[in-house]
Formats: C-alpha cells, structure tokens, sequence
C-alpha cells in the first residue's frame, strides 16, 4: 500500500485515503487509471444530480445489502462497470458509502499528483471574464512552477473584491475584505 500522498499541502488519509490509494494502485496495475477516474467522476456527478443518492451515501440507517443493492442498481442504470463499479460496490458491502466522495477526490488528488498536475483553488468575489481567467491562471503557473495546473474557481461574494489563490501550501489573499480587516485592525490599534 503506498504512502499517504500529498494533494495541495494536506494529505490524502485516513480511511478514505487508504481505499482511494489502494484502488488508484489497483488501476496502475490495471492499466486504467482514466477510465476509472472518468467513472468515479460520473458518480460524483450522479451524486451531485440527485437527493435521493445523496441520501443513500450519507444515510446510516440502511444496511450493508441495501446499500450494495441500491449502489448497484445506480451503477447498472448509468452503465458504470468494471474496477469502479467493483470497488463502489465493495465500498457498499463494508458500509463506507459515506465516505465514498472522499475517495473519489483522492484518487483523483492521486491522478493529478502522478501526472504532475498542480492543483490552485482560486477564490474570486464575482465570475471572472475570460481575459482575467486567463490572466489568474498565468500567475498561478508561474506561482506552481508548471504548466499543468487545475484551477478550481469559485466565486465567494463575501470577498467583496479581489481574490484568493491557495497552490501547495501557499495561499496568497488579495481580498478587499482582507484588506479592510487589516485597515479596521490598524485603527484600533491606533488607540
């Protein structure tokens, strides 16, 4: 089993970190890195679509055969097979559904880190236009020191203006919000 690996500065551990280890090592093996994570990536979506599978994830009322039996209808419906349907459904069986999502951002966390892809959280107040986007993912490259970056935008209105760009263990905050709150710090310490 490999070592916990590191994802933007926090690692990817704990019990979900060891299924999505295990299972990303079970893909090298396999030869199927992608095409497990594109399926991994269609539950998430699924996840994200409907309450319902977000209740059975989340859920710890039902019991390990419902959960592998409902795990497996959804697999069967959206046509999900082969290693990632396998380990969902051993995920079921052993009650883990949970903590499913977890793992499927670790073994994408591990995906991205063996292909050297870097990955930036950008925290911005409003959508950027297509010139500032590619204008943050400029800085970042240079910042990450690669080429390969993935940038996670989010728009967070409470910044009020500016944004806030996180690669590795850095974080660089240029929020107006930020700014202000040093301002009002500034003051009462004038006092």
């Amino acid at each position: 089993m490999a070592e916990p690996n590191q994802k933007g500065g926090s690692f990817v551990s704990g019990v979900a970190g060891r299924y999505a280890s295990a299972l990303f090592e079970l893909a090298q093996e396999q030869k199927s890195v992608d095409a497990v994570e594109a399926d991994l990536v269609r539950i998430e979506a699924l996840a994200a679509e409907s309450a319902d599978l977000r209740r059975l994830l989340e859920s710890p009322v039902y019991t390990a055969d419902e959960q592998k039996a409902a795990m497996g209808a959804v697999l069967d419906k959206a046509g999900i097979g082969g290693l990632a349907a396998n380990f969902t459904r051993l995920v079921a069986s052993k009650r883990r559904l949970f903590l499913l999502l977890q793992m499927i951002r670790g073994y994408k966390a591990l995906n991205a880190q063996a292909k050297g892809i870097v990955p930036a959280e950008v925290r911005v107040a409003e959508a950027p236009s297509d010139a500032l986007l590619a204008e943050i993912r400029a800085v970042v490259r240079e910042l990450a020191q690669s080429d390969d970056v993935d940038l996670d935008v989010k728009v967070d209105p409470a910044l009020i203006g500016g944004l806030v760009v996180k690669v590795g263990s850095r974080m660089i905050d240029a929020s107006l919000r930020t700014k202000l709150n040093a301002i009002r710090l500034s003051l009462k310490e004038a006092r």
